[in-house]
């Protein structure tokens, strides 16, 4: 018996206007703050960290369906709408919002399946649901574990780093706040199933605690009860 071969729904054009239209939708919700928009202060609530961000999950998000066997144009096409109102509704709202967008767009734009579209409205509608990834379809599954994984790698550990500055953290702080993303990899740990997220998730983990170890061993603590002007300096100290 051959191999099946499923012709996707999604043409790469079509993809480059979804990915087109995600990028302006997320520009216009900063630009437009004053009407509702959620710009803050932190840079993840950015819309050029939130574009990142869905980037990286429609990578993470193929790569854990190409080797669970889940339809990968259903997930890189959801990943590309599941935080797209993440800028300009309340938090506990935006996947419900996500959702909505994505089926106006996909209603009105090309010739979708109506089954297609049912499946990416579906995984945007829940990809923040908080139990068991198993109770959910695949397509959901890998999406999700796609999010919760960008978090817990090199781009979830810069921005952790970045958010010392706007706490007005030393440097000597470094270690403490890798070490957050460190907790934040070990929670989504125990919520992966799939043995592609496992797989990512043991080796970010692994390259977080290495470079928690690094910054260890590397920035001296400095003692709050010394003075400064007792403290020696070697030739060529900056």
């Amino acid at each position: 018996m051959g191999v099946e071969i499923r012709e996707s729904p999604v043409s790469d054009e079509e993809f480059a206007e979804i990915k087109a239209f995600v990028h302006d939708y997320l520009a216009a919700s900063v630009e437009n703050e004053d009407d509702g928009g959620r710009m803050r202060w932190y840079p993840w609530h950015s819309a050029e960290y939130r574009f990142n961000h869905i980037l990286n999950v429609v990578e993470l998000g193929a790569e854990i369906a190409r080797q669970e066997g889940a339809n990968v144009d259903v997930v890189r096409v959801a990943a590309l709408f599941h935080d797209i109102a993440k800028l300009e509704v309340d938090q506990d709202l935006h996947a419900e919002e996500g959702a909505r967008i994505a089926r106006e767009y996909l209603q009105s734009h090309g010739d979708f399946p109506e089954s297609f579209v049912e499946e990416v409205c579906a995984a945007v509608e829940r990809h923040s649901y908080q139990g068991d990834v198993t109770d959910l379809p695949l397509e959901t599954q890998c999406l999700m574990e796609a999010d919760l994984l960008d978090k817990v790698g090199a781009n979830g550990t810069a921005l952790m780093l970045l958010r010392m500055g706007y706490e007005s953290r030393a440097h000597v702080d470094a270690a403490d706040m890798v070490g957050r993303v460190l907790e934040r990899g070990r929670d989504a740990r125990e919520r992966v199933e799939s043995d592609t997220a496992q797989g990512i998730v043991h080796r970010r983990l692994k390259r977080v605690k290495w470079f928690k170890e690094w910054l260890e061993t590397e920035v001296a603590e400095v003692d709050p009860d010394t003075d400064p002007g007792s403290m020696r300096t070697g030739v060529g100290d900056e």
